[in-house]
């Protein structure tokens, strides 16, 4: 995930990249330079219920699910047991990088021996996405049918041509040139060797020509020429030689049916259009791109009723990111927020207050101002307003506002290498072993042992909590910056409780980071999926334990709090002085001032991991370069590549040598998703599993190695085959790249955040906030007049407004500011729409369907 910077990306900020620009460019500068359009995915697989159950009684599913662009996966779920009515809980976010018709969720049922059997789909037009935009909904599941499952576009061209026949009669002669097709399915995570064929299609005629076959494509170069005669009434003239008469034009078209070629086993269908000939009514000649469309019968053979539901979550964001100096006014303002007084009054606040989902806004909010060094500041004074409404010293930092939801963000975005180092290695072996911690009388199974249990839950607990408390020199200097500001502004919130400087910090890195990210460790990438049930089990009385351990240890309680009486019997283990000793020496260490070392271990942290292709570095003479399956591992300090997960590496690269990580052309192998990094030795060309992880993979790669020493400007986009760079025909294997490479180097590894981007994101969040945002200003102005007793609620009871003639000025200039970037919004939407012809390959004709 992008969000996931370095450990303190705020404090390594210089004040010069705080400085932005306030100067506008020209009108219709925006022409001249890119517009980025950037897509993003997040939400959560929820789970499904009543699924078709087999026909065989009680036997239940072993059920996954996947999220496809079209076709091509891009995420899978773990396995759920012997359900119909699994429960899968992940969460998902990633960047989409490139165009797609259809966002599909598919449910299978995971078989050991044949294929895996896809139950049925939830298929979502791109264009529906806003239509379920951050809300949970279930849906009904669809029937999967092959001849359904399509994706891709065919450029075709139509001509009419004069025949006059041996015999004398005149004819017309449809020439039909099928050029190209784009986009097609990956067959079985591969390029399809895809044909085509061509008919002519009337209501006493079939006539029917094929293409050849083009191997390994998912764009194949047809450029094919097929002739069909249209034979003619007697009553042909001269004057009408290029019309076809109008009872022929209604009764006939051309189909394109594009298939897979199977060799040995059944052809696959992977689409048709239907373009009917009377296209040609007013013209001798139609070009234009077609999407493909589902078979005639497509999903007509089975019920849509009987086959369960799926519970989704979905957010899809799309931004149009303008050149950077449009964003100055805005970014300037929000920046601006930690010195307005009061705090109430600035745009970051107004921002969080007028969104339907404070969550919206946190995101880029803490990222923009974590970007700039501003975070801390804020947090500090929104952390302040809700000291003021807090009565009890025992509840501070409960509540779900926006500065508790700008704290959790901020310490998901710098935390997650501290996470790592701290809890990843005991979350591994909890989740790998199958050591029983059930402590519940109620839940024990068969042949459970209490005792033993408890021993093995105490073993958990004990180390865990001996690795957090003692790893204070890990954490981010940006999250104890801001633990120190909650303790000092707690003590003087309440000054007669001895107790309250360690729990207003207990609070947020016990119960909202240590606690949350040990019972959903993948929600922290610190696994890569929901664990199973009997694993959540035993994170969650882990959780629960260390989070009393924090609250209990900075309150200094004789008590616990747990409401089982089972789990209070527990808890008497770790009622020793020696607990709450070591919580408050680590909560001092935490919210202290001095400067903390940003990796605090010596130890390589792990980024990524996962299974791909590489191609064979070829070192020996006899050695055949093919590709094999390989399990790469990516830490801080190397990236090696092993037979199998936890073998010896095969192969090592240094992050000190990489000098460039890049996507390689499809054509170079025929292979798509592939990516080459380029070091001190031959280039390792890699075939990630879809889109998606290619693009994580090139990122992360990117952002470790930004600052390495050497790095190149250019590289070659295609591979050195047969003594020839196939980009650009040199023949020295050391040939200078043909292409500028495309990542920069910025000024500090740390600082990850496209600051542009979230800034666009606040400016569309505030455009779809408008009729809040007025309401807001009325209230405001409402306030400044009447200075009577509120009596009842009104339009502005929800919002806090502590000073209206300042609230009422921000308000006025984000109105102003978002007034100004419509215009350039507008300019390059009427750009889009125009530029793009209707038959064009950005805007295919959809085709005739059934």
């Amino acid at each position: 995930m992008a969000a996931a910077a370095a450990p303190d990306a705020a404090a390594a900020s210089s004040e010069a990249s705080a400085a932005t620009t306030t100067a506008e460019p020209e009108a219709g500068d925006e022409d001249s330079r890119e517009v980025r359009v950037l897509q993003s995915l997040r939400g959560k697989i929820c789970e499904a219920k009543n699924l078709l159950p087999y026909l065989v009684p009680n036997k239940m599913r072993d059920c996954f699910c996947t999220i496809n662009l079209d076709q091509e996966e891009v995420y899978r779920t773990q396995v759920v047991e012997k359900s119909l009515s699994p429960f899968f809980s992940e969460e998902f976010y990633f960047e989409i990088p490139r165009t797609f018709q259809y966002l599909s969720f598919y449910v299978y049922d995971k078989n050991v021996l044949q294929r895996d059997l896809r139950i049925g789909k939830v298929a979502i037009k791109k264009e529906d996405l806003c239509n379920h935009s951050g809300k949970e909904t279930w849906f009904s599941l669809q029937p999967v049918d092959s001849n359904s499952e399509v994706q891709g576009k065919v450029h075709l061209e139509l001509k009419l041509n004069e025949l006059i026949t041996e015999n004398g009669t005149v004819c017309q002669q449809l020439v039909v040139h099928i050029k190209a097709c784009h986009g097609l399915p990956l067959i079985n995570g591969q390029s399809c060797d895809p044909y085509a064929t061509v008919s002519l299609v009337g209501p006493s005629r079939n006539d029917q020509k094929k293409t050849k076959v083009k191997k390994k494509t998912s764009n194949p170069q047809f450029n094919e020429i097929f002739y069909f005669e249209v034979t003619r009434s007697s009553s042909y003239t001269r004057k009408s030689q290029f019309q076809v008469e109008e009872e022929d034009i209604e009764k006939l078209e051309i189909r394109i049916d594009l298939w897979n070629n199977g060799n040995l086993v059944q052809d696959i269908f992977l689409g048709e259009i239907k373009v009917p000939v009377n296209v040609l009514r007013n013209d001798i000649s139609h070009q234009a791109w077609y999407l493909l469309q589902p078979r005639d019968n497509g999903n007509k053979s089975s019920k849509t009723d009987d086959l369960g539901s799926l519970r989704l979550n979905i957010c899809y964001t799309e931004d149009y990111v303008l050149p950077s100096e449009y964003y100055g006014p805005l970014k300037t303002l929000l920046l601006k927020s930690p010195d307005v007084q009061p705090i109430s009054a600035s745009a970051a606040y107004i921002l969080g207050e007028i969104c339907r989902d404070k969550n919206d806004a946190v995101l880029p909010l803490v990222r923009l101002l974590l970007h700039h060094d501003k975070l801390v500041p804020f947090a500090t004074a929104v952390a302040e307003l809700d000291l003021k409404d807090t009565q009890d010293a025992n509840t501070i930092f409960r509540g779900n506002s926006l500065a508790t939801r700008c704290l959790d963000e901020m310490m998901k975005i710098v935390g997650g290498h501290y996470l790592k180092v701290t809890l990843k290695p005991i979350l591994d072996e909890i989740c790998e072993s199958s050591k029983s911690c059930e402590i519940d009388p109620i839940k024990l199974k068969e042949g459970d042992n209490v005792e033993n249990n408890k021993e093995n839950l105490r073993y958990y607990v004990d180390k865990l909590f001996s690795t957090i408390v003692k790893s204070s020199m890990s954490c981010p200097t940006v999250m104890c910056d801001i633990f120190y500001s909650l303790r000092q502004m707690a003590t003087q919130r309440f000054p007669n409780d001895p107790h309250v400087q360690y729990s207003a910090v207990s609070s947020f890195v016990f119960l909202r980071f240590f606690a949350v990210a040990v019972v959903s460790p993948h929600t922290f990438h610190l696994r890569p999926h929901h664990p199973d049930a009997p694993t959540i089990r035993t994170l969650t009385l882990i959780s629960k334990t260390i989070q009393t351990l924090g609250s209990w240890g900075s309150l200094s309680k004789s008590k616990s709090s747990f409401k089982e009486t089972f789990m209070c019997e527990f808890f008497k283990m770790f009622q020793e002085e020696r607990y709450i000793l070591a919580v408050k020496k680590f909560l001092d260490e935490i919210s202290s001032t001095e400067t903390k070392e940003s990796s605090g271990t010596s130890e390589p942290v792990s980024l990524k991991e996962g299974e791909m292709y590489k191609r064979a570095q070829g070192r020996t003479r006899i050695g055949k370069k093919n590709f094999k399956k390989r399990w790469f591992c990516l830490t801080s300090r190397e990236l090696t590549y092993h037979k199998q997960p936890g073998k010896d590496a095969i192969y090592t690269i240094p992050v000190k040598n990489i000098l460039a990580v890049e996507k390689l052309e499809d054509s170079s192998f025929n292979k798509k998703n592939m990516f080459q990094v380029i070091h001190t030795e031959k280039p390792l060309y890699v075939q990630a599993n879809n889109c998606v992880e290619a693009n994580e993979w090139i990122d992360i790669l990117c952002r470790v190695s930004r600052c390495n020493q050497n790095r190149l400007s250019s590289y070659h986009p295609s591979a050195y085959l047969n003594g020839i760079w196939l980009c650009c025909q040199e023949t020295s294997e050391n040939a200078l790249g043909c292409k500028p490479c495309t990542a920069g180097v910025p000024a500090d590894i740390q600082i990850d955040i496209d600051e542009d981007r979230e800034t666009e994101r606040i400016y569309s969040l505030f455009t779809l906030s408008l009729l809040k945002l007025q309401k807001m200003e009325e209230a405001c102005g409402t306030i400044a007049v009447y200075q009577g007793p509120q009596k009842e609620p009104d339009d502005y009871s929800n919002f806090v407004i502590e000073d209206s003639v300042t609230t009422f000025k921000t308000i006025q200039q984000i109105k102003s500011i978002i007034e100004k970037l419509d215009e350039p919004h507008e300019k390059y939407r009427k750009k889009r729409s125009s530029s793009a012809k209707y038959g064009s390959k950005e805007n295919p004709i959809v085709g005739k369907t059934s």
